[in-house]
C-alpha cells in the first residue's frame, strides 16, 4: 500500500489557527464504517450516538509546555528547545533548531539562568540528550519559561494554555495534545455518564512521532517511535466488561485506540499495564478492542489518516474528508470532529 493512496487536497484556508470559545460547539461528522453515509452534526450531540452499557476511552495524559526558547553561553545566538522525552532526573532527550549551534558540550541558558542545559551526546535522527541544572522544581520552572509546543501549522499564539490540554488531562509528560479530546467539557462528560456509559481513563504519553509524515513510499517501510502507555485495573476492567456484554468501545482519538490495541491480547482481554508502544495501524488491520472512534480530521498521508482507515475503509474516510473540504469544516488539532461508528 503507497503512501499516496491517502492523499487529499486540502485548502490552507481550513487549517483551524484557534480553538473555539466553546468546547463543544465544533462541528461533527458522522461516518458509517459499513455502509460509508455521512451526516452532519454539532459536537454537543455526541450523546445521541452513545448508548448505555458502551465504554468510552479517553487518554487522560498532560502537555508539558515543552518550547524553550534560550541562547548559547557566550554567544546569545537564539536556540529552540522541544522536550520529547525524558531520560532519567535532569536529562531530556530534545529536538534542537538550529541543530549545527548544538554540538555536545554546548551550554543553553533560559530565562536569564533560571534554567541551564548541556548538550551531553546526540542520538537517533539527530536528537539531543540535554542534562538540564536549575534550582527548585523542574516543573515548575518549566510551567514559567515553557510555551505549548503547537503544531508547525497553527501559526498564531495561544491566548490559554489550557486550550491545547483537555479538561481531563492529569498525567504529565506528552509533547502534543491528543486533540479528539479537546471537545469535551466536564458538563457534556457528566452528561456522558448520567446516560450509563461507562468512561475508562488510560494514558499515553504522545510523541512527536506520532505526527512526523511518513516519507517512505510503501507505508510498511514506515518506522513508528515508542510512546509510553498505562492502562490502570479500573480501566482494563471497564473496556473488558462492555466487551463481555456485548457492548462498545468507543475511543477518544487514535492514541487511545493505540493504547487499548497494543495492551490487548489475542482475545482481547485487557489487563492493568505500562510500558512502550510502537504499533502502526493500517488498512488491513484486525482490531481487537475498539469499535468506534471519535477523532480529528488528520493531516494527508499521515499514519493518522491510516489508523482511520483501517477502521472505515479508505474509500469512505476519503469521501468523508472529500465532503468535509466541501463543506467547509476546519481541519487538524483544533478543528472539527468526526465519529465513526
Amino acid at each position: 500500500m503507497k503512501r499516496q493512496d491517502f492523499y487529499y487536497e486540502l485548502p490552507e484556508e481550513l487549517i483551524a489557527q484557534d480553538p473555539l470559545k466553546d468546547r463543544q460547539s465544533s462541528r461533527l461528522l458522522i461516518l458509517d464504517k459499513e455502509s460509508g453515509a455521512i451526516s452532519h452534526h454539532i459536537f454537543r450531540e455526541i450523546t445521541d450516538y452513545l448508548k448505555e452499557g458502551d465504554c468510552l476511552v479517553i487518554n487522560d495524559t498532560k502537555v508539558i509546555p515543552a518550547r524553550l526558547i534560550g541562547s548559547r553561553e557566550g554567544t546569545n545566538a537564539k536556540i529552540e528547545i522541544l522536550l520529547l522525552k525524558r531520560q532519567e532526573n535532569n536529562v531530556w532527550e530534545t529536538l534542537v533548531k538550529p541543530g549545527k549551534k548544538a554540538k555536545i558540550g554546548t551550554r543553553i541558558s533560559f530565562g536569564d539562568g533560571l534554567l541551564t542545559g548541556e548538550v551531553i551526546d546526540i542520538v537517533e535522527e539527530g536528537n539531543r540528550l540535554i542534562r538540564f541544572t536549575y534550582e527548585g522544581i523542574f516543573e515548575e520552572i518549566l510551567d514559567r519559561l515553557g510555551q505549548m509546543p503547537l503544531p508547525p501549522y497553527i501559526t498564531h499564539q495561544l491566548e490559554d494554555k489550557n486550550r491545547y490540554q483537555t479538561v481531563y488531562a492529569v498525567n504529565t509528560g506528552s509533547a502534543a495534545a491528543p486533540t479528539a479530546g479537546l471537545h469535551f467539557t466536564p458538563e457534556l462528560l457528566k452528561k456522558i455518564e448520567e446516560k450509563g456509559v461507562a468512561i475508562a481513563r488510560v494514558t499515553l504519553h504522545v510523541g512527536l512521532g506520532t505526527f512526523r509524515p511518513v516519507k517512505v513510499d510503501e507505508i510498511t517501510d514506515h518506522h513508528m517511535h515508542s510512546e509510553f502507555f498505562q492502562i490502570g485495573e479500573e480501566a482494563a476492567k471497564k473496556i473488558n466488561h462492555a466487551k463481555d456484554t456485548g457492548n462498545r468501545v468507543i475511543c477518544v482519538g487514535t492514541t487511545s485506540c493505540r493504547t487499548i490495541e497494543s495492551a490487548a491480547d489475542e482475545q482481547g482481554k485487557l489487563k492493568a499495564c505500562s510500558g512502550w508502544t510502537e504499533i502502526f495501524i493500517y488498512p488491513g488491520y484486525q482490531f481487537k478492542v475498539l469499535d468506534c472512534l471519535i477523532t480529528n480530521f488528520h493531516l494527508p498521508e499521515s499514519t493518522l489518516i491510516m489508523l482511520v482507515s483501517a477502521l472505515a475503509g479508505r474509500e469512505n474516510v476519503l469521501r468523508a474528508y472529500e465532503k468535509a473540504v466541501e463543506e467547509r469544516y476546519r481541519f487538524f488539532s483544533f478543528g472539527d470532529a468526526m465519529l465513526v461508528v
